[in-house]
């Protein structure tokens, strides 16, 4: 009895002092280690709130992507046509106004360009309409005479007219009407938000700087205008270069092909000057494909000589002429342009294409001014050599055992042999 009557005893002197025995707990020791933290829950609301807002910001950024690149363009439009509604200010001058007249000076360029180009595609289309039969005939003749065949005409116009191909294309092109007929529509809807967005970044240009600024400090108020200016000047000199590359390569194309007596000389020159300057790395190709195809139609010496031009004015063009205009405005090595040209068409397609080379030229402009540079050392592994070590070439070793007597070199071999040996 002495043991138990020891154990009470301690039992209750733990429980006069505020202490719990260890071999039994508190009844509220178990829920309290179960209950949940006051933290969680609002950590699961905060993490889904994330979420939400995560999707729901890609979702609106996917549906609004066509706007942001349409914005995107009007805003680099309005950069290159910042310069001149600038200096139409600067003469008295309201900014609207001035930007109304260099949007109708280009509009009216456009609308003469399109209105030239289409003229002789209508007039190219027609006269393949009413020469058909005369190629028709001239096929079908060489067609008898290399495989012995009696073909008529009227044979094959009735085949063709009562062919299921024929019927099924119609079909197809009928039902594609209203397809080609919306994207019409979504183009002009595309371009007059581009147009409307230009306007007023052109207009309100002053203003959207001020809005821009009232946010910042003032040191980054500094950054952002020399920013802004650059991107001005730079892409303001691409434009205006490479519209007089357009002007001198069209006036030279229609110079020859006045010469060659092909038809469309002037809207074939317009042709070949815009889209060799103003389409990035295939331009070129582009724009000579088509007078070579309409030269080809007059003389199939008229195309060969067309190409030989193209690829020879190519050439000026790039070691001689694009380099003493764009020195001062987009001063960037060939390579950069070209890579720029690349990225912008992976990210942003055709338009990424036309605004890559001034938007890398505004950025290493930009950074230029950042970047510290020091004196380059005398040394002649920058300059391209290298520097000479203190044995013979690799030349020298190799005259040396090409002119050696071939029985020392038979000598050499036995010694070698026998110490082996």
């Amino acid at each position: 009895m002495a043991p138990t009557d020891e154990a009470g005893q301690t039992a209750q002197h733990a429980s006069s002092l505020g202490t719990t025995p260890p071999g039994r707990p508190p009844a509220d020791a178990a829920g309290a280690n179960v209950r949940m933290p006051r933290w969680l829950p609002r950590a699961v609301v905060l993490v889904l709130a994330l979420y939400a807002a995560f999707q729901l910001g890609t979702w609106a950024f996917h549906q609004l992507t066509g706007l942001l690149i349409n914005i995107l363009i009007a805003f680099f439009l309005a950069l290159a046509i910042e310069p001149a509604v600038s200096w139409m200010a600067s003469r008295g001058i309201r900014r609207g106004l001035a930007t109304g007249f260099v949007f109708l000076a280009v509009m009216i360029m456009a609308a003469g360009f399109v209105t030239l180009l289409g003229s002789m595609l209508a007039g190219q289309i027609v006269k393949i309409v009413e020469e058909f039969p005369n190629y028709l005939d001239s096929v079908i003749n060489w067609v008898n005479t290399h495989f012995h065949t009696e073909l008529r005409r009227v044979d094959v116009q009735e085949g063709l007219l009562r062919s299921n191909w024929l019927r099924n294309y119609v079909q197809n092109s009928a039902t594609g009407v209203l397809d080609v007929s919306a994207q019409v529509i979504g183009g002009l809807f595309q371009l007059l938000t581009i147009a409307l967005f230009s306007f007023y970044f052109a207009a309100d240009g002053p203003r959207l700087r001020r809005a821009i600024c009232s946010v910042l400090p003032p040191a980054r108020q500094a950054e952002v205008l020399r920013a802004w200016e650059i991107a001005v000047d730079k892409t303001g000199g691409y434009i205006y270069s490479r519209g007089l590359m357009a002007l001198i390569s069209g006036i030279a194309h229609y110079i020859l092909l006045q010469i060659l007596g092909v038809p469309y000389a002037p809207v074939l020159g317009v042709w070949v000057g815009l889209v060799s300057q103003f389409i990035p790395t295939i331009g070129t190709y582009l724009a000579g494909a088509l007078p070579m195809l309409i030269a080809f139609t007059v003389d199939p010496w008229y195309a060969l000589w067309v190409l030989i031009f193209v690829v020879v004015y190519q050439q000026f063009e790039n070691y001689m002429l694009q380099p003493k205009l764009t020195a001062k405005t987009v001063d960037i090595h060939p390579a950069v342009a070209f890579g720029s040209v690349i990225a912008g068409t992976a990210l942003l397609g055709a338009v990424g294409a036309l605004i890559a080379i001034p938007a890398v030229a505004t950025l290493q402009a930009f950074l230029g001014a950042y970047v510290k540079r020091y004196a380059v050392t005398d040394d002649p592994r920058v300059h391209g050599h290298r520097r000479g070590g203190s044995g013979p070439g690799l030349l020298t070793r190799a005259r040396q055992l090409w002119i050696r007597r071939p029985e020392v070199v038979q000598d050499e071999a036995v010694e070698a042999g026998e110490g082996s040996s």
